[in-house]
């Protein structure tokens, strides 16, 4: 009887996925199978029923580009450099309005505002801002004797992937925020109670007790961050098109593929990006050691 009820629910389990695998197949599968097919062609976009095999030679034609490693860097310096200010400032901020504060409901449906306004908007909400000529971040640093003319922060080389990082941190410290919130609100709250009654200093308690049982929650967040970061590409892109200063892996594999029109260098150039993330996402569950976190 047990044999034939767990027979039952395995077609059943099946019944319900089945839904699922079907749709991961038509929006992942096959598009990510296609473009691997198209990277081992000379096909253009123009036509793409036009083509030859031509083995990797496209995957050694990027590998080769002095253009693609300057995006690679470029990528790999803004998700290091955005994702860990996001994680400090998003921890103390969770830290922040954990506690019983006068007003905390109302903080934390302000933190979300940035975090719900387009990528698109915010950017161009904070090119505004920092335009050179009538920009009110000029304008105020002016007022206060900080600067004596406005500075071009979006044109400058020096200066944009400053910029870039800027507006990435203001727009998505609420979603560290909103994890790491959840994971301090899942902490027993005994443990803390007895440590404060062993008189044990508020500063050893976040750093012994706090941090090692937020890791998992932590380590999940940076994960999910580390990867939407590495695939970034509307807000380089709208804030300053294909400028090689920011210029990120994503907008390198959209001018091959769509300003060139190559879509077989294109293809290649996207599983490139593919790969990349793939792999900063196994060395990151390996160092984070997210999956013995999620063993326990």
């Amino acid at each position: 009887m047990s044999a034939r009820l767990a027979r039952r629910d395995h077609r059943a389990a099946w019944f319900f996925l089945l839904p699922v695998i079907a749709a991961m197949l038509v929006v992942a599968v096959w598009p990510l199978g296609r473009t691997f097919f198209f990277a081992f062609t000379d096909a253009y976009l123009d036509d793409p029923s036009v083509y030859s095999m031509v083995g990797i030679a496209n995957f050694l034609e990027v590998f080769n580009d002095p253009s693609w490693w300057l995006a690679v860097r470029n990528t790999l310096i803004f998700t290091v450099v955005s994702v860990s200010i996001e994680t400090v400032l998003g921890l103390a901020i969770a830290l922040l309005i954990n506690e019983a504060i006068p007003g905390r409901g109302l903080a934390r449906a302000a933190i979300l505002v940035p975090w719900a306004i387009p990528v698109v908007v915010a950017t161009k909400i904070w090119e505004w801002m920092l335009n050179d000529q009538f920009g009110v971040i000029n304008k105020v640093l002016i007022e206060l004797g900080l600067i004596d003319h406005g500075v071009a922060w979006t044109a400058s080389g020096s200066l944009i992937m400053g910029v870039v990082i800027f507006i990435d941190v203001w727009m998505t410290t609420p979603f560290m925020v909103l994890l790491i919130l959840a994971g301090l609100q899942m902490l027993s709250h005994e443990i803390f109670e007895a440590a404060a009654v062993d008189g044990i200093p508020a500063w050893k308690r976040f750093w012994s007790i706090t941090l090692p049982m937020l890791r998992p929650a932590i380590g999940v967040a940076v994960l999910f961050r580390s990867l939407d970061a590495l695939r970034m590409f509307d807000l380089s892109y709208v804030l300053a098109g294909s400028n090689e200063k920011v210029m990120t892996v994503s907008i390198y594999a959209r001018d091959r593929l769509i300003s060139f029109q190559e879509l077989g260098v294109g293809s290649a150039a996207s599983t490139w990006v593919f790969m990349l993330v793939a792999l900063v996402a196994i060395i990151l569950i390996g160092a984070l050691r997210l999956d013995r976190a999620a063993g326990h």
